[in-house]
């Protein structure tokens, strides 16, 4: 029986450890959830239920030899997947959000898309002044609450904009709300994404609004708006709803898509908002196909930041949300987790991405089902591509690929 509704939820930046050419993106011994699993605060017995400590490499880590880990006993960390599971290692050419989403959706990137680690060309930030009315200043790689620190007065003092990047493929810029009205950034970021082309054309433009009057109380705000290239082929959202299905997305997954696909998108302020939407999505009876999230605070909040307690604390959070989640799971829906990247908190060399394998969860009586089938293993060991993911999705759906 396939399933009328399947979850798939990223924990953005949620990675397993490092892939055999992680040197070449610039990382070495980087594994986020080994670094989380040495906080205190990490409590996940949801994620071993459902065979987290079984995935390739995890259940022969050494951390997995401990009695206990994120609050569950070795005993429990070691019986058989509550569902399926499997390891998916990235094909594409890079370690960010858009990339790595693209892939789960069933695109692999052959090629990386452009970085600026010396800012952007000065004949394009001239143009793009002319265009917004206001001057740009920093432009250079740079850590997102450090460059508000750093600049945030002379910004609030001249009203011209922040603009910087970092590893990513991204040009994003910074605005206090009380000099740089919401709506006005919004439409600063549209006008540089219609300007970002050909070699310039980064992944993502990212508005980063801010708040407060000294750098002592600069705050970023949830307002954060994402705008991505569109997929440069057709993705599983595209398949799904031209199998007449529903396709929702939730978070940021709208931005990283460009809306291709989608009949329904809705932004969110942070994982506990994207959790409660979710759950209200799941009450609701009048759609079936897909609902994709993205879990953005592991990424944002704690990854970047190389914050170990709270991106443990963050798990423990999602973690307990998903007792009530699959408590109320209807007999033909599907529940998939996953990630896109890592973001190990306790490397200390960058504060960037860290190419990483990334776990596949999936659980429901229509991956019972696939199992008995044989369509699935309890255990799928290690799977080249993320497309992997694709692949499940449109299977559980009943869709050919």
């Amino acid at each position: 029986m396939p399933a009328k509704r399947v979850f798939l939820m990223i924990m953005d930046s949620f990675g397993i450890g490092e892939e055999p050419d992680a040197l070449a993106f610039g990382d070495f011994n980087v594994n986020t959830l080994r670094s989380c699993t040495a906080s205190s605060k990490l409590n996940c017995p949801n994620l071993a239920k459902l065979g987290l400590f079984q995935v390739d490499g995890i259940k022969d880590a050494d951390y997995n030899r401990k009695d206990r880990v994120g609050g569950v006993s070795k005993e429990d960390r070691s019986k058989a997947p509550a569902g399926s599971v499997a390891r998916m290692r990235e094909l594409s050419a890079g370690k960010d959000t858009i990339i790595g989403h693209w892939e789960l959706a069933g695109l692999v990137s052959p090629k990386p898309m452009p970085t600026f680690p010396n800012g952007f060309p000065q004949e394009f930030l001239d143009a793009f002044s002319e265009r917004v009315g206001r001057k740009c200043f920093v432009n250079k790689p740079y850590s997102g609450t450090e460059v508000i620190r750093d600049f945030g007065m002379q910004h609030l003092m001249t009203g011209d904009l922040i603009v910087y990047t970092s590893a990513d493929s991204v040009f994003q810029i910074a605005a206090n709300k009380a000099v740089v009205p919401l709506e006005e950034l919004y439409r600063d970021c549209e006008i540089a994404r219609e300007m970002l082309r050909g070699d310039l054309a980064v992944g993502r433009v990212i508005a980063r609004p801010f708040v407060g009057d000294s750098p002592e109380n600069f705050k970023r705000t949830s307002e954060r708006r994402d705008y991505a290239l569109s997929p440069f082929a057709p993705t599983m959202i595209d398949k799904i709803h031209a199998a007449g299905m529903d396709t929702i997305g939730v978070g940021k997954i709208g931005d990283i898509f460009n809306g291709q696909g989608l009949s329904e998108s809705t932004h969110t302020s942070g994982n506990a908002d994207g959790c409660a939407l979710t759950s209200r999505i799941q009450a609701r009876t009048d759609w079936k196909g897909l609902c994709f999230v993205n879990l953005v605070d592991f990424d944002m909040l704690y990854g970047h930041r190389r914050d170990i307690d709270g991106y443990a604390n963050a798990i423990s959070e999602y973690d307990q949300w998903l007792t009530g989640f699959m408590k109320n799971m209807k007999d033909d829906d599907v529940l998939m987790i996953s990630a896109d990247h890592g973001c190990d908190p306790a490397y200390d060399k960058t504060t960037d991405h860290t190419r990483e394998y990334v776990p596949l969860l999936m659980y429901g009586k229509p991956i019972d089902a696939m199992i008995k089938e044989g369509r699935l293993e309890k255990n799928n060991g290690t799977r080249q591509g993320f497309t992997y993911c694709a692949d499940t999705v449109l299977a559980a759906l009943g869709i050919s690929r």
